[in-house]
This record gives structure tokens, C-alpha cells and sequence, in this order.
């Protein structure tokens, strides 16, 4: 299928390649008469100034030649050379003849040879005898127009009476070389003129069609299910279309957003509502204190569970809800994680867990402080809770590209293999080797968030040698990637 862009393109550069083409054809077609309107106007002057000086000479009905005659020869023997701009002149082109008040040539420059001819038929002779404007263009052979020859004629006069005529003549062939420079020039021009409108086409289709491939790029990217700002298309007709677009996502998407989360909600909350039920029926027969006891601790405990589980999933929805980053700041990594690491010793402690922050890259990332810090505490938090009593923690940043990795590994019982691909999602949870309980199952899926906000990604896999690995990517300027 052909693009809109190639479409465009061809349309452009066809409609602005007629018009060259017409453009050019129509200089080229007009350099020859006005050469040839040029090369007349010259001449008109010249047969006047020699028709006058020869009519100071008449007397009689005899029209004397002889200055004519000896000026040409000894024109034809001179040696010159004359530069006129791109052409070389190195003789002259000119034929002068004279003819008296009947039309008969009585001198030809050219070597005498048409002396004693009528000539009273030809336009230029026949007009400038009736004290008209006369002159012809004839081919001495009628199918080669570079054998075209331009006369010009003015009346030789005596006491206002005309006695005979001068023509001036010059062969069309000799503006032949004048044209063909103009036509060269007249080319390149079109060449470069041509090149000019291909540029102008592709800049003239990119700048019509940019806006609509950003916007194809955006609507493709909420197809495959990915966080990204509504592509910046100004207010145009486009930028409309791209609006529009985003108001349906955001619609669309907050309908199955709440549909999800009460779905969910109502799913997690079963459990515990289920056991506070039970515990207050019970509640209600006679039993000894302890049970009672244990009974309103089981109350005290699942209250907790919900609302626990009700404070995450307002957190998370917030946060997936976001488009971009708010409160970002420069943070030093290492320290940042130094900082963290300390203080979580306490939980460290519970387990007699060792944490080792090693290979810390001295690197400062642009980002927002307080979700960065919860996504960290929560691996970490993560990591404890799959260690085994006394384990190692370790933790490590190092820098790829524009991003910083930050890693996590533990020495627990690691994540099966049936979980890899769901550890990420919301509410699923593993049970914790300690306790034989699940968490929430919202702790990784607000990582998950955060890193995709920062212009990264989270990730959770088995290590070789035992244990878990968590990575979190965050760019390391995420104001830009967010946007």
C-alpha cells in the first residue's frame, strides 16, 4: 500500500514539475524572437545611417556604390577578434545591398552576385519603396531555418523623393550560439530549480504528514498497552484529532480501571470480611476469655489486612493514574541507597540478615525522591521476607546508556518459575516462607509503576546459584522520559 507521505510527495512534485516544465518551455520558445526583435533593432539603425550617406552621394538617377563597395572590401580583409561575452567574432556576417527606384540590385556586397536582379518583389525592397517599413526574413533553402536571412530596408532619398533602397541583412545562424548559451543557462537554472522543488516537496510532505505518523506512533503504543504523554502537535486540525484521542483513552481507560479495581478489590477483601464475620457470630456464644481473646485479635488483625490493602490500592491507583512526574529532584545515588540500607537495619536485624551495598556508581539521577525510595524499600522488603534467617543481601547501581540499574539479590529460596510472569501483576502474591501468608500482592506492582514512570523498568529473576534478583531502571534524567 502506497503512504499518505509517497502520495504527497508525488502529487507535489508533479504539480510543481508541470509548472517548471511550462515555465521553461515558455523562456525557451521566447529567447529566439527576442534575439532576432534585438539583432533588428540594430539593424534599422545601421540601413538608415548607410541609406543616408548614400543619398548625399545621388545625383541624378545614378545612385553611386563606390564608397559601398570599397569600405566592404576592405572590411572582409581586416583581421580581428572580438570577445562578446561566451562568443568569439572574428569576421563579419553583414550583407548590405542597393537597389534603384525600380527594385534592381545595382550593388550586393556579397561578392556583386545578385547586381542587376529584381528585387522590387521582395517585401523589404517593395514596402521601402512606397515609403513603408520594409523588411523580410527568407531561407535560402526552405527546409533548413538555420538558413533564414533578416533584411532590413530604408529608403534612399532625395529632396523627399525616394530613388532607391538600402537593405541591411544578417543571417539568423549568427544569434544561433547567443541562444544556445541562454538555453543552457536557462536549463541549469531548471535543474537547479528542479532540485530546489524536490527539497521543498519532501520538507512540505514531512512537516503535512509528521504530526500524523506521532500520532499513529502514540495510538499504536496505548494499543500495546504502554505509558505514554500525548505526542505535542500544536492546534491544528491534527493536534484536534490527537486531543480527541487522548480524551477516548483517558475515558476508555477509566472505565475498565474502576471496573478492574472493584473486581479485584471485592475479590481480595472476601477473606478477611469472611473471617471478621465469623469471629463476631462466635463472639456472640459464651466461651472462655482466652478464645474471646483470640477471636478480637483475629477481628483487630483483619481489620488491619483491609485496611492495609485499601491504603496500597489507593496509593497504586494514584500512581498509575499519573501521566508524569512531579516533585523530581537531583538525587546521589549511592548516598540515596546508603541511606535507604540504613534504614532498614532494624528489619535486617529481625533476621539476622548481613546487606552488603557494593559497586554503587557515583552517578545522580533526576527523579521524584519519595516514589524511587518506596520502590527500593519495597524489593527490599521483598528480599527479607524470601531470605532465609542469617542470609546475605546485596545491593549494587551501575549505570547503562542514560540509565542506572539498581540491583537486588538475595540468597532465599527464589521465585518458581510459574511465577515469574505474574509477580508484577496486582494482588498476586506468594506465600512467605516465615509466616505461610501472602502479602497484599500490590508491593511489586507499585515497582512496577514507578519505574515505568522514570523511564525504565523493573524486573524479578532466579539466580544461578540460588536465590532472587531484582533490577530496578530508572533513567537518569527522568523528567524527559516520562514526558
Amino acid at each position: 500500500m502506497v503512504k499518505t507521505r509517497t502520495r504527497l510527495f508525488l502529487a507535489l512534485l508533479l504539480l510543481f514539475g508541470l509548472g517548471l516544465y511550462q515555465i521553461i518551455d515558455w523562456i525557451l520558445d521566447d529567447v529566439r524572437p527576442h534575439y532576432l526583435e534585438t539583432m533588428e533593432e540594430s539593424m534599422v539603425d545601421m540601413a538608415t545611417l548607410l541609406a543616408s550617406h548614400v543619398s548625399t552621394q545621388v545625383s541624378g538617377d545614378r545612385i553611386p556604390v563606390q564608397d559601398l563597395r570599397a569600405a566592404f572590401d576592405a572590411a572582409k580583409k581586416r583581421h580581428f577578434s572580438a570577445r562578446i561575452y561566451e562568443v568569439t567574432k572574428t569576421q563579419i556576417n553583414i550583407r548590405v545591398y542597393v537597389t534603384d527606384r525600380n527594385g534592381t540590385v545595382v550593388f550586393d556586397s556579397d561578392g556583386g552576385k545578385d547586381e542587376g536582379q529584381d528585387y522590387s518583389r521582395w517585401n523589404d525592397v517593395r514596402l521601402t519603396l512606397q515609403g513603408k517599413y520594409g523588411a523580410r526574413a527568407s531561407r535560402s533553402d526552405p527546409n533548413d531555418p538555420m538558413t533564414s536571412l533578416l533584411c532590413v530596408a530604408s529608403p534612399i532619398k532625395v529632396n523627399d523623393e525616394i530613388v532607391g533602397a538600402l537593405a541591411v541583412c544578417k543571417p539568423t545562424e549568427s544569434v544561433r550560439l547567443f541562444m544556445e548559451l541562454a538555453r543552457r543557462d536557462v536549463v541549469i537554472l531548471g535543474v537547479v530549480a528542479g532540485a530546489a522543488l524536490v527539497l521543498i516537496a519532501v520538507v512540505t510532505t514531512s512537516w503535512i504528514t509528521w504530526p500524523i505518523e506521532k500520532l499513529t506512533r502514540y495510538v499504536r503504543a496505548i494499543r500495546d498497552g504502554k505509558r505514554v504523554a500525548p505526542p505535542r502537535l500544536g492546534r491544528s486540525e491534527i493536534g484536534a484529532l490527537g486531543t480527541a484521542f487522548e480524551e477516548m483513552r483517558v475515558a476508555l481507560e477509566g472505565k475498565q480501571y474502576v471496573e478492574d479495581y472493584v473486581q479485584t478489590l471485592t475479590h481480595q477483601m472476601k477473606s478477611p470480611l469472611s473471617a471478621i464475620r465469623g469471629a463476631a457470630e462466635l463472639l456472640e456464644e459464651d466461651m472462655a476469655p482466652e478464645q474471646r481473646r483470640q477471636f478480637t485479635e483475629n477481628i483487630r488483625s483483619e481489620s488491619a489486612r483491609i485496611q492495609d490493602l485499601v491504603d496500597r490500592m489507593l496509593q497504586l491507583s494514584a500512581l498509575e493514574n499519573r501521566r508524569q512526574l512531579q516533585d523530581v529532584e537531583a538525587v546521589n545515588m549511592p548516598e540515596f541507597l546508603a541511606e535507604i540500607v540504613e534504614g532498614m537495619q532494624p528489619v535486617f536485624a529481625g533476621k539476622h540478615l548481613t546487606v552488603r551495598l557494593t559497586d554503587a556508581a557515583p552517578v545522580t539521577v533526576i527523579c521524584e525522591r519519595f516514589l524511587v525510595r518506596q520502590a527500593l524499600t519495597n524489593l527490599l522488603q521483598n528480599a527479607v521476607d524470601f531470605s532465609k534467617d542469617g542470609g546475605a543481601i546485596s545491593v549494587s547501581a551501575s549505570t547503562n546508556d542514560d540509565h542506572v540499574q539498581i540491583v537486588i539479590e538475595d540468597d532465599g529460596c527464589g521465585v518458581p518459575e510459574y511465577a515469574l510472569d505474574k509477580v508484577f501483576d496486582r494482588f498476586y502474591s506468594l506465600l512467605r516462607p516465615d509466616t505461610g501468608k501472602k502479602s497484599s500482592g500490590l508491593g511489586l506492582a507499585f515497582v512496577r509503576e514507578v519505574a515505568a514512570l522514570h523511564g525504565g523498568l523493573a524486573k524479578l529473576e532466579n539466580r544461578p546459584e540460588g536465590g532472587a534478583k531484582a533490577t530496578l531502571s530508572l533513567a537518569l534524567n527522568s523528567t524527559r522520559s516520562a514526558l
